[in-house]
């Protein structure tokens, strides 16, 4: 090439990418797919477009794929007690209005909602990829291929994601979702937890909804039999699980307390590099367990009657049994001491 010669220019797409659910572990599922869309836009990046819910900033915020993260506030949390800026049709038409200055060329949809198609069209973005698993959805997509919903007995946002993404060509096979630890994150856990002994075992007691806790007892009697093989445990949860940290410790002997800690008061970054510093995790189905797989760490998930969990089989086993009340402590320890 000359030495006066300009490079060539990126004709990729300028692409955003918008996520239909709002929990942190449907991102952790979806991560690798968009990752994928990313190579094939401009510049190798991708705008994402999440619910304030889903903490993308300090998940994925710092991997060099992301160019922006635009917040989708459609379902805000609970305790806010406010109506999201882009709930209902006028919110979703506003949100595609609000697009429009940032001149995407093309939106990939990972929906099943025909309604998520409007924010495209308001935002006047001619490429519309999505499932089309819906007329409605199909009617505002620009074109194929599209696929048929998951029907099966496993979890199924990962596997429609799964199979969009093969259908568009952005992958030949499923992709095990993965994460990039933050250094500083990592650094500050180090400091903050080098008492504990080691093995480490991280306990994933936060939930979204009632029915999949497994409660104080059964975490303070799991916590218990770890403390008595010599091994540090670790709580995790959010400042919600404040007062069930506290209940939990507790239940917990003085004589072990010293090899047990919580932590309710740390960002997402920082439970992530919990995750990745510690041994295992076993936990309720929420988003530290889907985190902790994606960095790595050997999972166990308390289930119970619900669907499994199919996204990584060789990092995160799922716990299944009548119901969660039929999950013994002790038996999982032995599981989880036993790895």
């Amino acid at each position: 090439m000359p030495l006066d010669a300009s490079p060539a220019p990126d004709t990729r797409p300028r692409t955003a990418v918008l996520l239909q659910w709002v929990g942190m572990g449907d991102l952790v599922w979806h991560v690798p797919y968009f990752r994928s869309v990313a190579q094939t836009s401009r510049d190798g990046q991708v705008s994402v477009i999440a619910s304030p819910t889903v903490f993308a900033p300090q998940l994925i915020g710092h991997e060099p794929w992301v160019r922006e993260i635009i917040d989708f506030d459609r379902h805000p949390r609970r305790h806010e007690g406010r109506k999201g800026r882009h709930a209902g049709v006028a919110g979703l038409w506003r949100m595609g209005v609000e697009l429009r200055p940032l001149g995407f060329e093309r939106i990939v949809l990972f929906t099943n909602h025909g309604n998520r198609s409007l924010v495209a069209v308001a935002a006047k973005i001619p490429e519309r990829l999505g499932y089309g698993t819906s007329w409605l959805q199909r009617r505002f997509l620009s074109h194929g291929p599209f696929i048929e919903r998951y029907r099966g007995p496993a979890v199924s946002a990962y596997k429609d994601a799964t199979a969009f993404a093969i259908a568009q060509g952005w992958c030949a096979e499923p992709i095990v979702p993965s994460l990039v630890v933050r250094p500083d994150a990592l650094a500050r856990m180090q400091t903050r937890f080098a008492h504990l002994p080691r093995p480490l075992h991280v306990l994933a007691i936060g939930c979204s909804e009632p029915y999949k806790q497994w409660g104080d007892a059964n975490f303070a009697a799991l916590a218990t039999e770890l403390a008595q093989a010599g091994h540090g445990v670790l709580m995790l949860g959010g400042p919600a699980e404040r007062a069930f940290a506290d209940a939990i410790l507790a239940r917990i002997k003085p004589a072990l307390r010293a090899r047990v800690a919580a932590m309710v008061d740390g960002s997402v970054a920082d439970s992530v590099a919990a995750c990745a510093l510690a041994d295992s995790c076993t936990g309720n189905d929420t988003g530290v367990i889907q985190i902790a797989a994606a960095v790595g760490t050997p999972t166990w998930v308390v289930l119970g009657p619900r669907p499994l969990l199919e996204h990584d089989p060789k990092t995160l086993h799922n716990i299944a049994a009548p119901s969660l009340e039929a999950i013994r402590p002790e038996a999982v320890a032995q599981t989880v001491l036993n790895a």
